[in-house]
């Protein structure tokens, strides 16, 4: 799974690179975060037809990390909803539809995952494990492109409708977004059996074609397996990143 990831390059940037033509307020002024957690604010990259001419724009917006269906009484579940299956993902009623319409690049300078250790180990740079503790321990990675770019992890987002705010309201309206994972690639399986799906730069504009429809979307994807048309590599960093009241930069430090 993917439960926490780095995104802290500038919007500008962000729209040279994936040829964006409209940058959101809420997505030029998101700061940076080298520790995204489930709920947060991420920036996505859609494509959408105006509703006044039915020109189809590309465009860098902000989303709930966390899918929410459109049919949800609330949005508190959204939290268990921050990936989907490559596998599986025409099977679930909450992503079926949104893989069919609504997909998305999710912008990201890399991902954090924890390799599980043997009793009695310590994760590298950590102090000694406490006498009597309960859970397991684990190393935690950071895991990036090894060419030192970004990466574009195939998302998918969805609207949901806030039935007791007025029409009117701004905030009747919530977008959330889900990244969507599969078998992790050789190199990384010690680690963890399933990585974010990175899209390479030659598949995005396919991806986002509002016109591909839910079959060709399972297509370029390959249905799940391994991906390694982006390949990653992984370092080990320190406990902090382990809360989520940590950020910063020296996150990302090897130790």
């Amino acid at each position: 799974m993917c439960g926490r990831y780095a995104s802290f390059r500038d919007a500008q940037d962000l729209a040279d690179e994936f040829a964006v033509a409209e940058i959101a307020d809420d997505a030029r002024l998101l700061p940076p975060s080298w520790n995204l957690a489930p709920t947060d604010p991420v920036r996505i990259v859609v494509e959408r037809a105006a509703k006044d001419t039915g020109e189809v724009r590309r465009s860098l917006r902000v989303a709930r990390w966390g899918l929410v269906p459109s049919w949800s009484k609330s949005p508190a579940g959204g939290a268990r909803m921050i990936n989907a299956r490559a596998e599986t993902i025409l099977d679930k009623p909450a992503f079926a539809k949104p893989f069919g319409v609504r997909r998305c690049l999710v912008p990201a300078d890399g991902y954090y995952e924890w390799r599980p250790l043997p009793d009695g180990a310590s994760p590298v740079g950590s102090p000694a494990p406490a006498t009597g503790r309960r859970k397991p321990p684990k190393q935690p990675y950071f895991i990036a492109p090894d060419d030192g770019g970004g990466a574009a992890f195939a998302g998918l987002y969805e609207f949901w409708r806030d039935r007791t705010r007025a029409d009117d309201d701004p905030e009747r309206w919530l977008v959330s977004t889900t990244i969507i994972t599969t078998d992790a690639a050789p190199c990384l399986a010690e680690i963890h059996d399933r990585m974010p799906l990175a899209l390479p730069a030659r598949t995005w504009d396919d991806w986002l074609d509002p016109a591909l429809d839910a079959r060709g979307a399972a297509d370029l994807l390959g249905l799940g397996g391994p991906h390694d048309d982006v390949p990653m590599t992984a370092r080990e960093v320190s406990t902090t990143v382990n809360s989520v009241t940590n950020d910063g930069p020296g996150l990302l430090e090897r130790v």
